[in-house]
């Protein structure tokens, strides 16, 4: 293990953190692929595991680690075991991990904390070496393939320490987030699990639902979808197979917040049936949802957790070549005026579309005359 490192987050005090000097992985699909990258960058020896020893070696190829030995690490227990497989699995891949001593830690990136936590208890794990954690980042897409050694910088990375946790545990799983660039925070498995189902669980749901709206609808409907349809349905493309587990493992809590958006669906459909019938007023309930939503979307916190912030927005026409958007961005750097978000407007079939560039507003009158000043067609 490397000496502790540095304090700093305010949600879970660093003091004491242990970086981890070498871990095994169990289970190289997206996020723990993306967990061994991380490490390997921050010079960890990394070793795998996966029941497909196809997808092991991938990640291996992918410069993730080496593949564990049948006999676990060579030099003896590694100082972390990260769990990286679905949430009704971790219990059962912890009870085999801790029996082969394969680490001094041990800690699983589940998106849901109860039910492992409670399968655990009933398989008599040693819970003073096992902390609960959950990175919140993710992708679309799935597989090692798809893995980023970047996919936690800046994230929240919940850490849930039990009473029976050695203390330092607790640190190595803290040092474990630092080391892939997130940010830890501590709360128990039941706030976790709660709060997860309404910003991450639900959604994906939501999402799902619209996006099923689509599958019958005539092909003359989708070429007009727009930014935003895609916005709203773009996390439905997630994997459907680990999805269900998710949501099957966070039921209770995933099913209360789904109850409360169809409740508010289901009075919207309700006002507008009376507007469609004549009744104007009606429109004050839809109105009641849309600025409630806009509360909401304000709450959001800005990038790495900070607060939101009002950025402008510039809009630029550009033209559906190969290298416009890279040029696009070049432009701005060399002008040194940082782009803090994008959104591409593009529909099918047209030569061009609309990149959305988000910059602090003192910005942007500035990026529209460099923009301007070389041909791009700007607009605030």
């Amino acid at each position: 293990m490397s000496a502790p490192g540095q304090a700093g987050s305010q949600a879970a005090p660093r003091v004491g953190v242990i970086e981890p000097g070498s871990a095994v992985v169990v289970g190289t699909g997206l996020i723990g692929t993306s967990v061994a990258l991380a490490l390997r960058e921050h010079g960890v020896t990394v070793w795998l595991q996966d029941r497909d020893p196809q997808a092991a070696k991938l990640a291996a190829g992918l410069g993730a680690g080496t593949e564990l030995p049948a006999g676990g690490p060579p030099d003896g227990p590694a100082d972390i075991v990260v769990l990286a497989v679905p949430p009704a699995a971790v219990a059962a891949e912890l009870a085999r991990a801790q029996s082969r001593g394969l680490g001094t830690g041990y800690t699983d990136v589940a998106s849901v904390k109860a039910l492992p936590l409670r399968q655990a208890r009933e398989l008599h794990c040693d819970l003073a070496s096992y902390v609960p954690s959950h990175p919140l980042s993710g992708r679309e897409r799935s597989g090692p393939a798809a893995a980023r050694a970047d996919l936690f910088l800046g994230r929240p990375w919940v850490i849930c320490p039990l009473a029976e946790n050695d203390a330092d545990v607790i640190s190595l799983v803290t040092g474990l987030s630092v080391a892939c660039q997130a940010q830890p925070v501590q709360m128990s498995a039941a706030e976790h699990d709660q709060w997860v189902a309404l910003v991450s669980h639900a959604p994906h749901a939501v999402a799902a639902a619209m996006a099923a709206r689509l599958e019958l609808a005539a092909p003359g409907a989708l070429a007009l979808a727009g930014q935003g349809l895609r916005d709203v349905t773009r996390i439905a493309a997630g994997d459907p197979g680990m999805w269900q587990q998710i949501l099957s493992a966070n039921a209770g809590p995933s099913g209360r917040v789904l109850r409360q958006v169809a409740a508010d669906l289901q009075h919207a459909a309700a006002a507008l049936d009376r507007v469609a019938d004549g009744d104007d007023l009606a429109g004050k309930d839809v109105a009641e949802l849309l600025e409630r939503g806009m509360a909401g979307v304000s709450r959001i916190p800005g990038k790495r957790g900070g607060p939101p912030r009002d950025f402008a927005i510039v809009q630029v026409i550009i033209p559906d070549r190969p290298g416009e958007l890279a040029r696009l961005f070049q432009a701005a750097g060399d002008a040194g005026i940082n782009i803090e978000d994008v959104g591409i407007e593009h529909s099918s079939g047209l030569p061009v579309g609309v990149a959305e560039l988000s910059v602090r507003p003192e910005l942007a009158g500035q990026l529209c005359a460099v923009l301007a000043a070389e041909g791009w067609p700007v607009r605030r």
